[in-house]
């Protein structure tokens, strides 16, 4: 039986590295266990090509820039889907090696049974905390919001409510009650759309981004960033 009781609070009085996407909830999940215990790092997986990263596909001089600015090191390692999560574990074995016990992720609706973090913390020897789980996503996003961090939506799945219009807009109050009004979960957790964040109570000085030029992919629409 997969041991949950303690996913909510692992990190307290422990060393920690974070699984990092650069967006909303692994920066809050970051923020909660950083309340409690000590982070050591962050850990970005990249695509094959290292050029992107695998989770919201973001360039690595811009998650550079938000570890540089909240002032932890990067563990990173670029790997296809048939690797990935070999080599995912070779960084967690990384970590632990530097100290760390505990791998925090931003995880809201993780399954209580079969969760891939919880199966590959324990192959290597490490706890599992995920701060937000099971958090209420009105409750989530609008403490995010009253943290005062700031982060751009930089991501749309257009088949699921969202628009190009909304790439670049900033979640703020009236927004989210703007995407629950189109039904449209406030946190994407449907996959509906992904941030970045680029300011707030971890960061020691503002992200400046530059936005370019809108991509489409099918029913997906990315708005690409570039430090200015």
């Amino acid at each position: 039986m997969t041991e949950t009781t303690g996913w909510k609070n692992n990190a307290r009085n422990h060393p920690f590295i974070a699984s990092f996407s650069g967006g909303k909830d692994s920066v809050l999940a970051l923020y909660k266990a950083s309340q409690v215990g000590r982070a050591m790092g962050l850990i970005v997986m990249l695509e094959e090509e290292g050029k992107r990263s695998r989770s919201h596909g973001m360039p690595p001089e811009l998650i550079q820039a938000q570890a540089d600015s909240i002032g932890l090191p990067l563990y990173t390692a670029a790997a296809s889907w048939t690797d990935y999560e070999s080599v995912f574990i070779d960084l967690l074995k990384n970590a632990r090696n530097q100290g760390a016990e505990v791998l925090v992720t931003g995880d809201l609706d993780m399954p209580a049974h079969g969760c891939w973090h919880d199966e590959v913390t324990k192959k290597v020897g490490l706890k599992l905390g995920m701060p937000l789980w099971e958090m209420n996503h009105r409750d989530a996003v609008d403490e995010f919001i009253q943290l005062g961090f700031v982060t751009m939506v930089v991501t749309v799945n257009l088949s699921l409510g969202m628009t190009e219009e909304d790439l670049g807009r900033v979640l703020t109050p009236d927004y989210i009650k703007e995407l629950e009004e189109r039904n449209i979960d406030p946190c994407g957790e449907g996959g509906e759309f992904h941030t970045t964040v680029i300011d707030g109570p971890l960061f020691q000085y503002p992200i400046k981004v530059r936005k370019c030029s809108i991509i489409r992919d099918g029913e997906y629409a990315f708005l690409p960033l570039e430090l200015a």
